[in-house]
């Protein structure tokens, strides 16, 4: 749950700056990954604020995040940004890949899913075996 308020803030923190005839949350979960993008090689000091402001250049930004390093407390060197449309995404790429961003150079590429996530169904389970008196 606290993870949706989470995402529910930076939507509306994002959304709050433009008008957009559509919900936010429309956009998200319609689009899912086409309009996520990958930004590696960012300067430790990247805010998500600023990721979402260098991106926002090529279309509406729903969410920008960071990934951060739970033990050291930093920055790991990159995060993901989300758009309203697959189309300002693939915009974000071509436009952005090897230029610099806060002094170091980035690399922008699409978002993918997991690998770790284990997307199989589960097992059917058979039904308790009767014993048969006879």
């Amino acid at each position: 749950m606290a993870a949706l308020r989470g995402i529910s803030r930076r939507l509306h923190r994002c959304l709050s700056q433009t008008n957009h005839d559509q919900s936010p949350y429309q956009l998200l979960f319609y689009r899912g990954i086409a309009s996520k993008i990958l930004v590696k090689g960012l300067n430790f000091a990247t805010t998500e604020e600023t990721l979402a402001e260098a991106f926002s250049h090529f279309g509406q930004v729903l969410e920008a995040n960071i990934v951060m390093d739970k033990v050291r407390k930093r920055s790991k060197g990159f995060g993901y940004v989300t758009f309203g449309k697959e189309e300002e995404a693939n915009k974000a790429i071509t436009d952005m890949n090897g230029k610099v961003l806060r002094g170091h150079v980035i690399f922008v590429d699409k978002a993918r899913p997991s690998r770790h996530v284990n997307v199989s169904m589960p097992k059917e389970q058979s039904s308790p075996k009767r014993a048969v008196d006879g």
